[in-house]
């Protein structure tokens, strides 16, 4: 019978959609990796999977254990589907960012929810990351998933929205356009479509208000980078040694004003419904467009995450 077992067996296999009203004029042919194909409607579903599954396989992780995880919402979701399938218990660690209609589906999903103020450095005690690791320090018998610092963020991606990228576009691709927030996404795919062709552009798309960029061109970290934004899963006021920075050849950053005006324009143009940080990632790709990076008989991949 055409069953599933369960809904993890539908993570990954997204599609990838062709973008026609929205990049009218543009330089190039224009696809979107749709994630929000995935059971959770996001990517996050490959990592919480993928890490998940390693930890079971090492024994780390054993029945009636806790995972803890620092998630800006989507990740925490994945997690908590994941933690819920497979019968263990989910703390989570999450920024005043994130909507409250995140942290309501968080809760619905099982999953215990802390919320932390989103203005504060990385190493205060309030941050969702020291909150997230100090639970793990309380409490026996869990896992932290540590996304941001974690190599297998980076290998779920290369082990399958690469390759899937890769063999949707018929390894045509030339150009791959990503939202970096751990950079596991961008990093994973970057390593595989580059170990296929070197000459593929893997661009990574970074807010104001974040230290990615300036630390790419720079490899300094500069904190008067920092300063308050909206954006959910993009951008960051750290380092995290998920993201290859050697893998990725530029960054653009984009604003909040035009990432929203931009996802708007992609669900009325294109019919997707996408949050912000596709729009930012689509918002990314018209400012290329606009400075002349891509040619006629390009083939741009944009993941809508």
């Amino acid at each position: 019978m055409g069953v599933e077992d369960n809904i993890l067996s539908l993570i990954g296999s997204t599609p990838l959609i062709r973008l026609k009203n929205v990049v009218k004029g543009f330089d190039g042919n224009f696809f979107s990796k749709f994630e929000a194909f995935n059971p959770g409607h996001s990517n996050k579903d490959r990592i919480a999977l993928h890490i998940i599954k390693e930890a079971e396989n090492k024994g780390i992780l054993k029945p009636g254990d806790t995972i803890i995880e620092t998630t800006s919402g989507n990740t925490g979701f994945s997690l908590a589907m994941v933690s819920l399938i497979k019968g263990y218990e989910c703390i989570l660690a999450v920024s005043s960012k994130s909507s409250k209609d995140k942290i309501n589906m968080l809760n619905a999903m099982g999953a215990k929810v802390y919320v932390c103020p989103a203005n504060v450095s990385a190493e205060d005690s309030r941050s969702y990351y020291q909150v997230a690791k100090n639970l793990h320090n309380e409490i026996k018998g869990s896992v932290y998933i540590n996304q941001y610092f974690n190599e297998l963020n980076i290998e779920a991606h290369y082990k399958t929205t690469g390759p899937e990228i890769w063999d949707q576009t018929d390894g045509k691709i030339t150009h791959l356009v990503a939202c970096s927030g751990t950079g596991g996404t961008i990093s994973g795919c970057a390593k595989f479509l580059k170990e296929q062709n070197p000459d593929v552009e893997i661009i990574g798309v970074d807010a104001y208000g974040s230290v990615l960029k300036k630390y790419h061109e720079t490899r300094e970290l500069d904190t008067d980078e920092i300063y308050p934004y909206r954006i959910e899963g993009l951008g960051k006021n750290l380092i995290p040694t998920a993201t290859d920075f050697d893998a990725i050849d530029l960054f653009v950053k984009v604003t909040d004003e035009d990432s929203a005006h931009m996802a708007r324009e992609v669900t009325r143009k294109e019919g997707l419904f996408v949050g912000y940080t596709s729009g930012a990632a689509m918002q990314a790709v018209k400012q290329l467009n606009q400075s002349g990076m891509f040619k006629g008989d390009d083939c741009v991949v944009v993941v809508f995450p």
